[in-house]
């Protein structure tokens, strides 16, 4: 029996022309081996099986070839290359200074540079992993590595060339050696099977190819383990069960089932994915993966960057002509954002979950890629409906009522109070007091104004206005204490949107009180006050009325007169105020750039 070779031994290059994917580089060293003109330290750096320990052995065989070819490459018969090619040449040292980093171990180095070679001209010294030496190895190199003697070469080997001291980087010619692209990966796998005589599909290799990550070796082992398992046999079925790779189907039908907004069937197939035994973390980089491709392929620009075969090509560019390019920017950012929160959340499948789901509903021709506009969600059930629904069907709520001939909007009836009703023989109920949420809502960018047929008239007018006979007992007067009443107006103030921020903050500066008859006693500082707050009077009436369950409530504006020195100052002035007092505050804020809200 044969002793078995991996193919990522038995298939190694031996010429430059056959290291895939570094053809720059090696163009490099053949151009600088055929003029003479070498370097005493090269540095080759980059991914891991990439071809640096590789085109080393190669460039170290070719400058001791004895009778080398026009086109630069080792001629593969004279006495050195055949000592290089049976591994007993005496002109090429290997040192592994992942094992061998200490001093000692350069110095027993440095004394065989001392040496001469017997045959060919020059000695190579092979340092892989050199960013494992210790700092007092690389002191002890750092001379002789700067002038070593006229027939040594060092070739420095890493994957990690920020791990290297700036005094040895200076000292050596840098070869920086890229990852594999998946075409040419897959091409030298296509070779390899060829060679073995094994059958295979090319999506079946463009999987092993993106699996490997751009690294050749490690594409090669997984071909030797691919291949044991499909028996001679490469099939992309084979291969996506083999490594426990999520087949793309699944990313394809995903995407549709998003564009179709159809959120049962997609739930479904997460949870198919899932029960063959993938991640919710492994789906959610998948998916960002295929929006990515999908993104690239709309260009012709950038779909060289699709890493994927011919006929895969031609269905990322099919799914992505029916995909909006702000459609894959928001699902690219919102599956990033799952993917960062994925590794601290405690329910990943829910999160994966919503992630789908707002995903599905971002596919929206009026919808723009940022964050999406604040809304103001309207009440589902009106006041009169809850009310009714509290106090049995024979009560009127006191707080809203509408005349049948007019269709009333929540826009406008949500900022104005209700009229009185009419008598009733019964006594309502008493509701539940509400637990501080309010029912007054205010159009945003409108100033309230009332409506004839739903809002009450101000007290002024209500007393110009002839007398309608009432029973009081149809009237709410329950009793309510001033910290009830502040509370409450307070709860409005908050409650006001942005763009009345400043009456917001007066209004939380003021504390009201209760008078006699149900007055509301609003104490502020002048008329102009006054003037700034009629506007919003009868929605503040209208909230106090609903959430203190008393329809007699009523506002009156009291100038109160201060005498000097006890003028009523904003937050504001009051911290100039401090400021004033203390300029070590005022040059806190200037420092830290703090802003007063």
């Amino acid at each position: 029996m044969t002793q078995y070779i991996v193919s990522a031994r038995k298939y190694r290059p031996t010429t430059f022309d056959s290291v895939v994917g570094q053809q720059s580089l090696t163009t490099t060293l053949k151009n600088a081996i055929a003029t003479g003109k070498l370097a005493h330290a090269y540095l080759f750096c980059g991914p891991r099986g990439v071809g640096k320990t590789t085109c080393a052995r190669i460039f170290a065989k070719t400058i001791n070839c004895l009778t080398p070819l026009e086109n630069g490459e080792a001629c593969n018969h004279c006495e050195s290359c055949q000592a290089f090619n049976e591994g007993r040449s005496y002109n090429i040292h290997e040192l592994d200074a992942a094992s061998n980093n200490s001093v000692e171990d350069i110095r027993g180095l440095m004394e065989q540079v001392m040496m001469p070679p017997q045959v060919g001209r020059y000695k190579v010294f092979i340092i892989d992993e050199v960013h494992m030496l210790s700092t007092a190895a690389f002191n002890a190199f750092l001379k002789t590595l700067e002038e070593p003697p006229a027939h040594a070469i060092f070739i420095l080997a890493t994957t990690e060339k920020h791990k290297i001291l700036p005094t040895i980087l200076s000292r050596c010619q840098i070869y920086d050696f890229k990852r594999m692209e998946v075409a040419d990966i897959v091409a030298h796998l296509e070779r390899v099977a060829k060679a073995e005589g094994i059958s295979y599909e090319p999506e079946a290799l463009g999987v092993i190819a993106r699996k490997a990550d751009g690294g050749m070796r490690d594409a090669m082992s997984i071909f030797d383990q691919v291949t044991s398992y499909a028996e001679g046999n490469i099939t992309y079925r084979k291969v996506i069960e083999d490594l426990n790779v999520l087949d793309y189907d699944y990313y394809f039908k995903a995407t549709d089932l998003l564009l179709e907004h159809n959120i049962p069937a997609l739930l479904v197939l997460l949870d198919d994915i899932l029960s063959r035994g993938f991640q919710t973390g492994h789906f959610i980089s998948g998916l960002a993966a295929h929006f990515r491709d999908l993104l690239v392929s709309r260009d012709a620009q950038t779909l060289p960057l699709l890493e994927a075969s011919s006929a895969e090509g031609e269905r990322y560019r099919e799914q992505a002509a029916r995909c909006r390019p702000s459609f894959l920017y928001k699902a690219l950012r919102l599956c990033n954002q799952c993917d960062i929160n994925h590794r601290t959340t405690s329910n990943k499948r829910l999160l994966v979950e919503i992630t789908l789901i707002e995903i599905a509903q971002c596919e929206d021709e009026t919808e723009a890629c940022g964050p999406r506009p604040t809304q103001q969600l309207k009440p589902i059930f009106n006041r009169s409906q809850e009310a009714a629904a509290t106090a049995g069907p024979s009560v009127q709520t006191p707080v809203q009522q509408t005349q049948p001939s007019q269709a009333v909007t929540p826009a406008t009836t949500s900022v104005a109070s209700a009229p009185m009703p009419k008598p009733q023989p019964v006594q309502p109920a008493r509701p539940a007091r509400p637990s501080g949420i309010s029912t007054i809502s205010i159009r945003l960018g409108e100033t309230p104004q009332a409506d004839n047929a739903t809002v009450q008239a101000s007290p002024t007018q209500a007393e110009a206005q002839p007398a309608t006979p009432m029973a009081p007992a149809a009237i709410e007067a329950q009793p309510f204490t001033d910290e009830e009443l502040t509370l409450e107006w307070r709860r409005f103030a908050a409650a006001l949107p942005e763009e009345h921020r400043a009456i917001s903050g007066r209004m939380q500066n003021i504390t009201p009180r209760l008078a006699d008859e149900w007055t509301v006693e609003v104490p502020v500082e002048n008329e102009q006050v006054v003037n700034f707050m009629k506007p919003f009077e009868q929605a503040i009436v209208a909230h106090l009325r609903s959430n203190l369950h008393n329809g007699h409530i009523r506002l009156k504006f009291n100038v109160v007169a201060t005498a000097p020195g006890e003028k009523v100052y904003s937050r504001r002035e009051q911290l100039e105020q401090i400021i004033a007092r203390h300029p070590a505050i005022g040059q806190l804020v200037s420092t830290f750039q703090l802003e007063f809200d």
